[in-house]
């Protein structure tokens, strides 16, 4: 089954984690520092918390389909590149404490989206698709697709 995923930058983590287990029903499915993930049944969704700055109000931080499978990934990745959309792809990048291959499209208003497979867990938040080198909260998983449009871009 595939879901939708929306990954908000969060000022208060912890009161975060606490309002969308009583909105939804359910804890949290991962908890890491900085992070957590509600995997929601009904409905079929994908929430992720980022920890963001004090004081910042909620913001999103970017929009994915999960999907089950890594050929599921690259058909999407075909799918999109058929229709014309630039696409940017990662293989095996470890990314809010998952491994994970994906491909990026930007919409019309600049949000990013990713299609994504969660290929095992991962000890770390993220590192840099550009250098594969470890990096700060602030710019895990940032990609060339997300680079400046103040996106993390990824989860």
């Amino acid at each position: 089954m595939s879901r939708v995923q929306l990954a908000l930058r969060v000022a208060d983590l912890e009161g975060s984690i606490a309002f969308y287990s009583k909105l939804f029903g359910v804890e949290p499915a991962k908890r890491r520092p900085g992070y957590a993930n509600f995997a929601i049944t009904e409905p079929p969704l994908k929430l992720v918390l980022l920890e963001g700055e004090a004081g910042e109000a909620t913001r999103m931080d970017h929009l994915g389909v999960e999907v089950e499978e890594a050929d599921q990934v690259t058909a999407a990745t075909q799918r999109l590149k058929d229709a014309g959309l630039a696409t940017f792809e990662e293989n095996d990048t470890s990314c809010c404490y998952a491994l994970q291959d994906k491909v990026w499209v930007h919409g019309p208003g600049d949000e990013p989206w990713e299609v994504y497979v969660v290929k095992a867990d991962a000890d770390t938040l993220g590192k840099s698709a550009i250098a594969d080198q470890d990096v700060s909260r602030e710019q895990a998983c940032r990609t060339p697709a997300t680079a400046g449009t103040g996106a993390q871009g990824c989860c």
